[in-house]
């Protein structure tokens, strides 16, 4: 971003008073007079409410302790398992060297020469003498030591915060530990509001919104998704050789957020407010310097601490990773949504829980998009190169079972480690031969769950351009690991020369793009989902905006972060802006359904419905977007109904128009009975959804599987909801910028089994009759805690072949 001056600054509500006085951050602050265990006054909001959003993710009090505990285990093990291994073991004697006699009475001649583990471990008194006698050892050692004792004390703190944040969950919220695991977050944030009413927590407001809580949570993040979304931070390279390369790994996110949020220097003068200095455009020249500054002692300080931070990270993927890489080689091959992806994707006001489960929803279908490219050169050297590995593998094995003693020949067990991985590795390179080439399709289901596709990607999906772009957000995890291990070494860089020249572009994007809210403190002005302030016309928001190029927010975020901030929150009232938006929303897909198909149609036409009717647990969402993606494929291929008639050409607007103006349907009848009204139900308990109302949904809904709690029906639903928005304003954004080509229609049709994209709950219904499904095979992938696809890779695993070769092509 350059220089604009010219644009008009927002205008900012007044600051009547700090949440909380500069130096006093307490989290919770008790009233001595009053009720007993009262929470009248938090002085720290930010911390409270975000400590409790974390309090219910980690599953309570004791396994968030115990995770810190076992962090601290594992640190300790790290350093004392690698200074033993360096100072107290005999190598020579290890590897057999150095002859070992073993003498005395009753010992068996043949046995004094072979070799013990204790004869490879040096005595206590010399193993210290080696680490006392090495310098470098030593001072490791003690910044090790300082580490963890930082580490320590800030446990201790931890675990007195939180028995807080656990008493008041019991006392104050009426929940009990035991029972948890048993409420959604939204249940615990109604709880919060309500209680606001009662105690006052926040005495700037009577009443919290749910806005309030997502803004003191995401406060910082939203600050993040913003200046991704604006390309502000220097995350992509131009290499030689390699071109345009992303490169964003958590160093040096935490770098990023260190400078511009909570470190020495920063732009922030406590969690909640801006320094005042930073508002005013008179000294914008003499800030930039500053903060020029900062990032270089900053750069410095990494360039400095990089030997300790690389050796740390070298020994932590060993130890981490070695074990999982000989036992499942291929774990190297399965992809993870990247730091950048993350960021990228992530809608304004968007918390963890719901980010991940939305990427997770879309790992499938990305993984099969990404796995439908293969080379037929590479393929070629693959099946040669598993042919000789194998080959020469075989004997090993065969000479082994002949005889054990084979085992005993030097290098001839690495020689069969090796080999194993050869192969593994090998074939993940040769396509399933019975699978076919249809990148449009995936392409619109990954679209589906994203919600995010950048508009040259339509119509390029078979391009190899645009699978690499996909791969910065969807990466190798070997790529990850990579990352992980240069990031010591490339940050200090990208953080003094790279980071530096975008000081004032920074300084302006903070001025610019920051606004006070009453009993919130300073936020982005993009976390507002202001449509007037931010809109883009090209997205449904033309006549309602007074956006610059600017202040636009990029690839229609605005708009779509609003729509999935008010399908997850129902209860929330919008602003006026906002609320004009959505009913201009709901009147455009009123008008467009009456040119599509049916509901009905859909659920009982789409071939994916009937393929999913042979599965025994099947719920109505799933349904929905499944029935929305297959259906345009259906008609453009002349398929005949059940009733024997030729479909009438659709898009996938009018189809996902259809089945959006069903439920507004549903919801009127809903809403005339409820106490508000919003896109969905403001009062949306599991048992008076929206959904009741439609016949067709409710056929689907009619043979669920009867364990899966209401609520967590309710939240697929307003998954799918926001799954079919996407995909709808995408159609309209696509003939609002090229208005000359049709969206949404596809020429081919797509088998069924690769428009599968359900990842979590599969179907059963009783829509007609069954289709059998291709035999299922699962993803190899690698368990990672702190991915977002943990436990959504199972199911069909669509393969890829190249169009050219073996594969068919849609």
């Amino acid at each position: 971003m350059a220089n604009f001056e010219a644009y008009q600054e927002y205008q900012r509500i007044e600051d009547f008073e700090e949440d909380s006085p500069t130096g006093e951050e307490d989290l919770l602050v008790h009233v001595p007079e009053g009720l007993k265990d009262s929470w009248h006054h938090i002085k720290n909001l930010d911390n409270f409410f975000t400590r409790i959003y974390h309090f219910h993710q980690k599953n309570g009090f004791a396994c968030m302790m115990l995770s810190e505990f076992f962090e601290l285990v594992q640190f300790l093990f790290v350093v004392t398992f690698t200074t033993f291994l360096v100072n107290c073991v005999e190598y020579d004697v290890l590897f057999a060297n150095r002859a070992v006699n073993h003498t005395g009475p009753g010992q068996n001649p043949l046995d004094r020469n072979k070799v013990t583990l204790p004869d490879a471990i040096l005595p206590s008194q010399q193993c210290t003498q080696r680490i006392r006698e090495n310098s470098w050892i030593i001072f490791l050692l003690i910044m090790a030591a300082i580490f963890w004792t930082y580490r320590l004390v800030k446990v201790i703190c931890n675990i007195l915060s939180y028995w807080e944040i656990r008493q008041f969950y019991i006392k104050a919220l009426k929940i009990r530990m035991d029972e948890l695991c048993n409420f959604t977050w939204q249940e615990v944030q109604d709880r919060l509001i309500s209680l606001q009413r009662e105690q006052q927590m926040c005495i700037h407001k009577k009443e919290l919104t749910e806005l309030d809580i997502y803004h003191r949570i995401l406060r910082f993040k939203n600050y993040m998704v913003a200046m991704i979304n604006k390309s502000l931070l220097p995350v992509q390279l131009q290499l030689p050789l390699l071109g345009n390369v992303v490169f964003l790994t958590q160093g040096l996110k935490y770098n990023f957020e260190l400078i511009l949020f909570w470190g020495p220097g920063s732009l922030f003068q406590n969690k909640w407010n801006l320094h005042p200095k930073y508002k005013r455009n008179g000294n914008r020249l003499e800030l930039a310097q500053q903060l020029s500054r900062v990032i270089l002692l900053m750069g410095l300080a990494n360039l400095l601490l990089c030997p300790f931070i690389l050796v740390w990270q070298v020994l932590y993927a060993f130890f981490s990773y070695t074990e999982v890489i000989r036992r499942e080689p291929g774990s190297l091959g399965a992809r993870r949504w990247s730091l950048y992806g993350r960021l990228y994707l992530r809608h304004f006001n968007e918390l963890d829980h719901e980010l991940h489960g939305r990427l997770g929803r879309g790992y499938k279908p990305t993984s099969k998009y990404m796995n439908s490219f293969t080379s037929p050169l590479l393929t070629v050297l693959a099946k040669n190169i598993t042919f000789f590995s194998g080959s020469v593998l075989a004997v090993l094995i065969a000479l082994t079972v002949y005889d054990e003693d084979v085992l005993t020949v030097q290098h001839i067990l690495t020689a069969i480690t090796v080999l194993g991985v050869v192969i593994t590795i090998a074939r993940s390179f040769i396509p399933d031969e019975h699978m076919v080439w249809c990148p449009e399709q995936l392409l619109q289901c990954m679209l589906a769950h994203i919600h995010y596709m950048p508009d040259h990607w339509r119509g390029s999906a078979n391009k190899s351009e645009t699978r690499d772009e996909v791969a910065q957000l969807f990466q190798y995890k070997a790529v990850f690991i990579l990352e992980e291990l240069l990031s010591p070494i490339v940050t200090p860089f990208i953080l003094i020369f790279l980071l530096r020249n975008k000081s004032l572009e920074i300084i302006d994007f903070f001025r610019n793009f920051t606004v006070e809210v009453v009993g919130v403190g300073d936020i982005c002005s993009f976390a507002q989902m202001d449509i007037r302030r931010h809109g883009n016309p090209t997205w449904m928001s033309e006549g309602q905006t007074e956006a610059s190029v600017y202040q636009q927010a990029e690839n229609g975020k605005t708009e779509l972060s609003l729509m999935h901030f008010t399908i997850k929150n129902p209860r929330w009232q919008p602003p006026l802006e906002s609320s004009v938006f959505i009913s201009h929303l709901k009147e455009k897909v009123q008008h467009d359904a009456q040119g599509g198909p049916s509901t009905k149609l859909l659920l009982s036409e789409a071939p994916l419905c009937t393929s999913l009717q042979s599965n025994e647990s099947a719920t109505g969402p799933d349904n929905l977007l499944a029935s929305v993606l297959a259906h345009p494929i259906l008609t453009a291929s002349g398929l005949q109904g059940r009733d024997h008639h030729f479909i009438p050409p659709s898009t996938a607007a009018s189809a996902a128009a259809s089945v959006l103006a069903s439920l507004s349907t549903s919801q009127l009848a809903h809403t005339s009975r409820s106490r508000s009204q919003g896109l969905l139900p403001s009062s949306v308990h599991p048992e008076s959804t929206m959904y009741r109302s439609d016949r067709t949904i409710i056929d689907s809904m009619s043979n669920s599987d009867s364990r899966i709690r209401s609520n967590a029906l309710h939240s697929e639903f307003a998954s799918a909801e926001m799954s079919l928005h996407a995909i709808y304003m995408h159609e309209l954004h696509q003939q609002s910028s090229h208005p000359q080509r049709p969206s949404g229609q596809w020429q081919n049709a797509v088998p069924m089994s690769d428009l599968h994209t359900n990842t979590g709950f599969q179907a059963h219904t009783g829509l007609g009759s069954s289709m059998s499904m291709p035999t299922a095979v699962q993803l190899g992938g690698w368990q990672e805690e702190e991915d977002e696809e943990d436990g959504d890779d199972q199911g069909i695993n669509i393969g890829s072949t190249p169009k050219q070769g073996t594969g068919s092509s849609c």
